[in-house]
């Protein structure tokens, strides 16, 4: 039986399953690899119509099917058996961590999350949330569950990414409500309320932190840090107040899981790879907007330099404009592979997009990125 601790039989779950296709954790250590690894953000959800079946089958919308581990597994699942993926991502929210913290989440319409009561002013925060620690073992238990369930029924085909959202992005949500309004009340919170601003964000980066590490523990191979909010923040800022968050994450996961490789995605904040990189993160994520060869060669040149907290020059994610799975044809798509890696290169590079699938994306066209990755990448090789 499925533990929210991983343990199955006496054993860990790692320890039940070997892993049969480790291109992601061998390019997230720096090391070579016959073709390049291909996941997708947002790969589980609305472009399949699978998943849409299933949904209306179950009568349920998206915050429902995440409270069920067994919905969480079926769904995790269902780009798995589609297509050549070389990872599979547990199917969440960046805001279960929220909702953690009392915070509730809801998704009016079926559409869009929204935090229909932010928090109102330093004074709300600390009456409603307060700093105390929070035990996200048991208000995440049904997550962990869902974790070890898929890596049962994973049984070592690909490794499994867990992710949660950074401090950044959870706060930006937390006292602003949505992604697309009030969109400047998180960093004027920065300016006008330093102190509870350090505090939300410090029990934050603890319990994003404590969440990561029980997922590991429950079975995941690889972390995944979205910091999805990164455009509603300026770069001093983010250097004074996300990028901070992010450096202690690196630096107490590596210290609790040593070798789970860490990746990240600061959207928006392009400029921030050689910190990331410094910070101890093993892969960094390109978003569409990021120039991609200069990108390599800054990181190549800051390790040359510096070194880096994980031995090795960080690799990097991305980039494939998601448009292009919308109404591109194959010609466009292969050609879009083509010239990704050359310019990036086979080795050092797990292929995805510049953001996540948004539910218009034609699956066919789906399938013919994820192959012409593996056979242009591997003829390259």
């Amino acid at each position: 039986m499925a533990t929210a601790t991983g343990v199955v039989q006496g054993k860990t779950i790692n320890q039940l399953y070997l892993l049969q296709n480790d291109l992601m954790l061998r390019v997230a250590r720096g090391e070579t690899v016959e073709r390049t690894p291909i996941w997708l953000f947002r790969q589980a959800g609305r472009h399949l119509p699978e998943y849409n079946e299933y949904k209306k089958s179950r009568g349920k919308n998206f915050l429902e099917l995440l409270d069920d581990p067994n919905d969480v597994a079926e769904v995790t699942m269902q780009p798995i058996r589609r297509y050549n993926l070389d990872a599979a991502i547990l199917f969440s929210d960046i805001l279960v961590v929220a909702e953690a913290l009392g915070i509730e989440v809801t998704m009016p319409g079926g559409k869009g999350i929204l935090v229909p009561q932010p928090l109102a002013d330093p004074a709300d925060f600390y009456n409603r949330i307060g700093t105390g620690k929070v035990d996200v073992a048991k208000k995440l238990a049904h997550v962990l569950t869902a974790v070890t369930t898929i890596k049962m029924t994973l049984k070592g085909k690909v490794p499994l990414i867990g992710f949660s959202a950074a401090p950044w992005t959870l706060m930006y949500y937390i006292v602003g409500g949505s992604s697309k309004k009030n969109t400047t009340v998180a960093e004027r919170w920065l300016t006008e309320s330093p102190e509870a601003s350090q505090a939300l964000l410090d029990l934050l980066t603890d319990t994003v932190i404590d969440y990561m590490s029980l997922q590991v523990e429950a079975g995941a191979d690889m972390i995944q840090v979205f910091d999805a909010m990164c455009d509603f923040i300026s770069e001093d800022n983010f250097y004074k107040w996300a990028m901070p968050c992010l450096k202690r994450i690196a630096t107490e996961l590596r210290q609790r899981h040593p070798g789970v490789p860490l990746l990240a995605f600061t959207r928006g904040a392009t400029y921030s790879s050689v910190a990331l990189q410094q910070a101890g993160y093993d892969i960094i994520t390109m978003d569409t907007k990021t120039d991609r060869k200069a990108t390599r060669a800054a990181l190549q040149a800051d390790f040359e330099a510096n070194g880096s907290p994980s031995g090795h020059v960080t690799g990097v994610q991305g980039n494939l404009d998601v448009a292009l799975l919308q109404t591109g044809t194959e010609e466009q798509v292969r050609a879009a592979v083509q010239q990704l890696l050359e310019e990036l290169g086979p080795q050092g590079l797990i292929a995805n997009l510049g953001e996540g699938l948004m539910g218009q994306e034609d699956p066919r066209l789906v399938a013919i990125f994820v192959d012409t990755v593996h056979e242009l990448s591997d003829a390259m090789i």
